[in-house]
């Protein structure tokens, strides 16, 4: 939603290819075909738009059915957008046949409404239309600000959904105002507060302007940029990682594989980075793994603000304001990069470069022990990382999946970029925003994500139980009190699989095969282990309770349904609410042996500091999915010693001779 550097666009695409893989992502070439079907059917007139263009990906029937070399549908998803009238149509193409295969209007005119992605152009087109209006041009004349008016910024805002009968049906943005005092400033530490222009994008009209009180625009400068910073500081000393014989991964088309790990590396314009068919030592964990969802719920009453609960992935595409990554910035080390490839507003293909990064950490201890006669024997831990980060607006959000030798997962959001400011009479205590300058104030607020795991535990006949830690009162089966065991309880319905994390309890949730069992006789799975997270902090009666239901509860899991990936539904923008994994779990299916799709939600509740202006050090958030009974024993045995273990023998180093490390002896 901020004016960011476009990425390179193709200005002309050769004829679409077959793809080696059904599950390889969407190319340039792709893309490029499913538009000139959509024009050969009429369906790209000089008002159309595409907010959103997709893979159709293959059902699992057709994935089972294939065999390398043979042809596949190779079909897109597309969402058109008239945006003269404001009709949206979903049509699905088939590159393959170089058809129309279906084609729907999107109902958004009634109940429960929703409206499509917005287009890049809107943001450009809102301000324009914000800054033509009488209102605002008298509020900010008004407020003294007329001086201002030619380099401020009208920021694009999703608007939630509030009911307003000027607004029900209607594809609506909000307009925010922040100053900017010359070109290069940052204009989110200049907001004027209670400034609010309601926008149509069909009509491209003003539905009215709000203007609240008369509170000082913050002057302080809120740039980030070194030349404003000061000089940078000469004490840290380089680190650097090489790896001289190369990294220990391959990657051949989609298909990457590292240390007993597989996965197809699949990037969209929604979700960003989605990884299918992941198996560990040959056998199945995930089918397809993704986070297609987050939401930006703010906890402040202000006029400006009560409003806000952006969802990230489903309003503004996190995909398609994916980052052009750089070696030394965003990724150290031996890296492998891979272009993800997305549709602009007219459906043309548009390459980002180097979206997604590959590369391996050390990380530290993988395991050690030290005997009776003083040998310590140890192996150092080292992850596979795949990452991608994304902009939307003021705030940066990097994905993060890691994988171990263990045959642990870490899935792992970071969130930074600059909090989204307000602006108060300094010093003057707030109950819903803390004052991170003199004047400038950071409203409470969530980042709440939904990772979506299509598990596949030695195959896609999965149950799903709920572990928690149990204590056991004294008596006859606890005469010390010591004691303590575990709970083990069935979640065998989609209803009764809406739980909520614990961790006065280590409540972990196990997905077990249903049909293989390990060496000790149990059935083999993996624990998701969440990490704490609060749920959402609105009231359950909000708006953004009915549209962000998903955030509700840690634990969602339905039974695998072709098209259920949405946790908020496929339009969440100005939707009435319920959409989602609402829907998808209304009919309470079984979980019993069956094909599981778990939704885990996890995030940051964000109480602004002073320490996060004028940027904000990247915060942490982030779940485990580790194997319990999926092996027979630790995996990482044959890890050999690290290359440095005896580096130090003949300086006095902490290593010693032999054939093991012997630190400290």
């Amino acid at each position: 939603m901020s004016h960011r550097p476009q990425p390179v666009i193709i200005e002309k695409s050769a004829p679409a290819q077959p793809q080696p893989h059904p599950l390889d992502p969407l190319t340039g070439e792709d893309i490029a075909a499913a538009r000139a079907v959509l024009d050969a059917a009429g369906l790209m007139t000089e008002t159309t738009r595409v907010p959103m263009l997709l893979p159709d990906e293959p059902t699992k029937e057709e994935r089972a059915a294939w065999r390398p070399g043979s042809p596949i549908d190779r079909r897109v998803d597309a969402t058109l957008l008239d945006i003269a009238t404001g009709v949206a149509t979903e049509v699905v193409v088939s590159i393959t046949r170089g058809e129309v295969v279906r084609a729907e209007r999107v109902p958004n005119d009634a109940p429960p409404y929703g409206q499509p992605q917005y287009l890049f152009e809107e943001y450009e087109r809102a301000e324009i239309i914000a800054k033509a209006s009488p209102e605002w041009q008298a509020a900010m004349k008004r407020r003294g600000l007329e001086e201002h008016m030619a380099l401020a910024f009208c920021g694009p805002l999703a608007p939630g959904y509030t009911g307003r009968a000027d607004e029900v049906g209607r594809r609506v943005i909000r307009s925010l105002t922040f100053l900017k005092y010359d070109e290069a400033d940052s204009p989110w530490a200049h907001p004027v507060e209670g400034l609010i222009v309601h926008i149509d994008l069909t009509a491209n009209t003003v539905i009215r302007v709000e203007d609240h009180g008369d509170v000082p625009v913050p002057t302080g400068h809120g740039n980030y940029y070194p030349e404003t910073q000061g000089a940078a500081r000469t004490t840290l000393k380089p680190i650097e990682i090489t790896q001289p014989e190369g990294p220990s991964f391959t990657v051949s088309g989609s298909l990457v594989e590292w240390e007993g790990w597989s996965m197809r590396v699949d990037f969209n314009a929604r979700e960003g980075l989605v990884l299918h068919d992941v198996s560990f030592g040959g056998r199945s964990v995930l089918s397809r793994a993704s986070v297609p969802e987050m939401v930006v719920p703010y906890g402040d009453t202000a006029p400006g603000r009560f409003w806000i609960s952006y969802f990230d992935a489903g309003e503004y595409l996190l995909g398609k304001n994916a980052n052009h990554l750089e070696l030394g910035c965003d990724c150290l080390g031996v890296i492998r990069y891979l272009d993800g490839y997305v549709a602009d507003d007219h459906g043309h293909p548009v390459r980002i470069p180097n979206v997604i990064c590959m590369h391996e950490e050390d990380y530290g201890i993988l395991w050690k022990h030290t005997d009776l006669a003083g040998r310590a024997d140890v192996r150092r831990s080292r992850r596979f990382v795949v990452s991608y980060f994304s902009t939307i607006g003021n705030y940066d959000y990097g994905f993060y999946w890691h994988f171990y030798l263990d045959g642990s997962i870490e899935v792992e959001a970071k969130a930074t970029g600059i909090v989204f400011a307000a602006a108060g009479e300094p010093g003057v205590r707030q109950k819903h925003a803390t004052e991170l300058a003199p004047g400038v104030f950071a409203p409470v607020h969530q980042h709440l994500f939904c990772a979506r795991l299509d598990v596949a535990i030695d195959g896609e006949d999965n149950r799903l139980v709920e572990v928690d830690a149990q204590r056991v009162p004294m008596g006859p089966d606890n005469p010390f009190g010591n004691a303590f065991s575990w709970s083990e309880t069935p979640l065998t319905t989609e209803h009764a699989a809406q739980r909520e994390a614990d961790t006065s309890v280590a409540r972990v949730w196990e997905v077990q095969s249903a049909s293989r069992t390990n060496r000790v006789g149990r059935p083999t799975a993996y624990h998701l282990v969440p990490e704490p997270t609060a749920l959402l902090m609105a009231d359950p009666a909000s708006s953004v309770a009915a549209r962000a239901a998903f955030a509700t509860k840690h634990l969602w899991a339905t039974r695998h349904e072709q098209g259920q990936i949405w946790p908020a539904g496929r339009y969440p923008n100005a939707h009435q609410g319920g959409a989602g994994l609402p829907e998808y779990t209304a009919g309470d299916r079984s979980l019993d042996g069956e094909d599981i799709v778990l939704w885990h939600t996890f995030g940051l509740t964000h109480f602004p500091r002073p320490e996060d202006w004028p940027i904000m050090p990247v915060d942490y958030a982030g779940f485990w999915f580790k194997p319990y009974g999926f092996l027979d024993q630790n995996p990482a045995m044959d890890v050999p010693e690290s290359s440095q273990a005896h580096s130090g023998a003949e300086t006095g180093g902490c290593c010693g001779g032999g054939t093991a490390c012997t630190c400290g002896h």
